[in-house]
């Protein structure tokens, strides 16, 4: 398969029309897409990242309109939250209808919604003529793409088209919330913070106890967001005692030791916006360990030290 590299909405539509799936930019990362209601395009998507079947996927919708076909449970207090978060980086989960395919939600009766806060991905969505389902444009397992030549690096030969886009604004995944039960539920950290939900709802929790056998959102249950070389957290730079080995550097604060590669950032969210690219360029460059310098666990800080911490698991 040849991997077409594109700018047009139109015709990356028209390939998802004709049963193909299509990468394109939100303000997240790079997403896979492919028609929630074409089953077989789904599978061409576990197909291509190497995904676990019970790994459900993220619908991601044009317009409100949308929420309607993949759900008919919605009651105000989500209505609030898609209100004051959609378009953004904010996934709720809630009650799939009949019309959403299993495969799409790897078996559970519950779908993630999204609308993007992005111009070319509502473009491009809106030209398709139904949701989408798009997990992260990577093999699975590596660090998420932020910009499209790493979703080519991973994918040219086993996806029919890139929607070429600008380097992604926040750089790691939505932030996934639970609207099913009784309270709402934060499942994954990310750009909208446990502060902003609880401002709207004050009552929203964080979930710590995920059942790992049926996990409603991607990135809880199998391995993510790891780049080859080995991922060690520090607080204290002074503390670290380099080897022969190569080693890397990212962080707010720039260390004493003579480090391979080292990449200093002013704030959290430029961290977080340069984190998955710079695992990537370890991996280029055959770094054996990667020093990620700690930060505080308000906002976006929240998000970056949940990816750190899952990738250095």
């Amino acid at each position: 398969m040849d991997t077409v590299i594109t700018t047009s909405v139109v015709e990356a539509a028209e390939n998802i029309k004709k049963g193909g799936i299509v990468a394109f930019p939100t303000e997240t990362v790079y997403g896979l897409g492919a028609d929630i209601f074409n089953e077989k395009a789904i599978a061409k998507v576990f197909w291509a990242k190497g995904r676990p079947a019970d790994n459900p996927l993220i619908a991601h919708i044009g317009n409100l309109y949308q929420i309607e076909v993949l759900t008919a449970v919605i009651d105000s207090r989500t209505n609030a939250f898609i209100e004051k978060f959609f378009p953004g980086p904010l996934t709720i989960v809630l009650e799939k209808s009949e019309s959403v395919p299993l495969i799409a939600t790897a078996g559970l009766e519950t779908i993630g919604i999204r609308m993007p806060k992005h111009d070319l991905a509502l473009g491009f969505l809106s030209s398709c003529e139904h949701p989408l389902v798009a997990p992260s444009a990577n093999l699975s397992g590596k660090p998420s793409p932020t910009d499209w030549k790493a979703v080519y690096a991973d994918l040219n030969g086993k996806i029919d088209c890139i929607l070429k886009g600008q380097t992604t604004e926040i750089g790691l995944e939505s932030t996934v919330l639970d609207c099913t039960g009784e309270i709402p539920l934060v499942l994954r950290k990310g750009a909208v913070s446990i502060e902003d939900l609880q401002e709207l709802v004050p009552e929203t929790e964080i979930y710590s106890s995920v059942d790992p056998k049926t996990p409603k959102s991607p990135g809880l249950k199998h391995k993510h967001y790891s780049p080859t070389a080995k991922v060690v957290i520090v607080t204290d730079t002074d503390d670290i005692d380099l080897s022969d080995e190569k080693c890397a550097f990212i962080g707010l604060n720039k260390p004493k030791q003579d480090f391979t590669v080292v990449r200093i950032l002013d704030t959290s969210e430029e961290y977080a916006r340069n984190l998955y690219s710079f695992f990537r360029y370890c991996d280029e460059k055959k770094i054996a360990t990667i020093y990620c310098q700690t930060v505080e666990e308000t906002g976006i800080g929240a998000a970056l030290i949940d990816r750190l911490s899952r990738a250095a698991n």
